[in-house]
């Protein structure tokens, strides 16, 4: 459903004057960006148990248990000044959770009040993060797309799940800038053990295959990594990777340091999905599309599929599942960059 609702994302961008006008120049260069996620799907998933986001007529205080829905106070038919300016989403939307039935009609985009970033507005409400932050967007691109990540919301309920710009949207915007030490120590303590360096024995009938197919597919990523960073990644015949030269993790420590909000929540968004911070850093650099990231990514576990067969409801739904938690944090990635 999200990928469905990226796609419809760009078509709106492209053909909705309502809530979108034209890009400029920025346009030509994220379309780019664009047709690499155009086969990517991904499973429906709803948690009916979850917490609600209620929209109240009575403007009256409604005690919640669990603390987890909100109620905003509906506009009165005399005058919406007396309502709330603002709309704030619970904390129950990052975790993926249906939070209530849609309550707004109208999804528009407007340039913050104090000149810098752009807000989504929700009828005449002013969107906000979890933590009640305004969610101030970097770039005009990436609020016409958040926009219609809500404007394609059904009215039976608030899906998060199918809002993934949205929800990278919040972590850029609250949980990097807060933790951003510790997201980096936690990118660079698995990096020892990342994807592309942990290469299948040749010397075993059983994987000789997939050995062989890494080194067609993988070595010339590892070949960009030395010219890319001056040090030549080591490769192990093992799941848990071995240790890298401190130069080279110095060189991509030093590089996510260097980054903004958006990079690194893209960057540690891509790099959880495919276990490995190189395939992400290659897309970010522009070294990968992402159909070839996903190749590489899903290397041995598609050889095995080709031998053995593809079990539905597992194999399927987790490249789907894979296809669109990349795609999306790409495309995030390219829309909040400032051209």
């Amino acid at each position: 459903m999200a990928n469905s609702l990226i796609i419809k994302t760009l078509n709106s961008i492209k053909r909705n004057p309502k809530f979108l006008t034209t890009f400029s120049s920025q346009s030509q260069i994220h379309t780019r960006l664009f047709t690499s996620i155009a086969t990517a799907q991904e499973p429906q998933s709803e948690d009916p148990s979850s917490s609600t986001f209620t929209f109240s007529s009575d403007g009256k205080t409604h005690k919640n248990d669990n603390n987890s829905s909100i109620y905003v106070k509906a506009p009165s038919s005399n005058s919406q000044t007396t309502s709330s300016s603002s709309v704030t989403m619970p904390m129950s939307f990052m975790t993926g959770s249906i939070v209530g039935k849609r309550f707004y009609n109208e999804v528009k985009v407007r340039e913050s009040e104090d000149g810098v970033g752009w807000s989504v507005m929700l009828d005449y409400r002013t969107l906000k993060t979890p933590s009640k932050r305004p969610l101030k967007l970097p770039t005009l691109p990436l609020a016409k797309a958040v926009a219609a990540e809500w404007e394609y919301q059904e009215t039976d309920g608030i899906r998060p799940f199918s809002m993934p710009l949205m929800k990278l949207a919040c972590t850029a915007l609250e949980r990097i800038p807060l933790t951003r030490p510790k997201v980096i120590e936690h990118l660079m303590k698995k990096f020892n053990q990342d994807l592309v360096f942990c290469r299948a024995p040749d010397d075993n009938i059983l994987t000789r295959g997939v050995h062989e197919r890494q080194v067609e597919k993988i070595d010339p990523l590892l070949d960009w990594v030395e010219s890319e960073f001056g040090f030549k990644p080591v490769v192990y015949s093992s799941f848990y990777g071995g240790k890298q030269e401190d130069g080279l993790i110095k060189a991509i420590e030093n590089l996510l340091k260097k980054t903004d909000d958006c990079e690194l929540a893209a960057i540690d968004a891509m790099a959880s999905a495919a276990h490995s911070l190189i395939i992400a850093i290659g897309i970010c650099r522009g070294k990968l599309q992402i159909e070839d990231a996903i190749e590489l990514i899903r290397l041995e576990e598609d050889l095995q599929v080709d031998k053995w067969g593809l079990v539905e409801g597992g194999h399927d739904l987790d490249i789907a599942d894979l296809k669109v938690q990349i795609s999306s944090a790409a495309v995030f990635l390219g829309l909040s960059r400032r051209i």
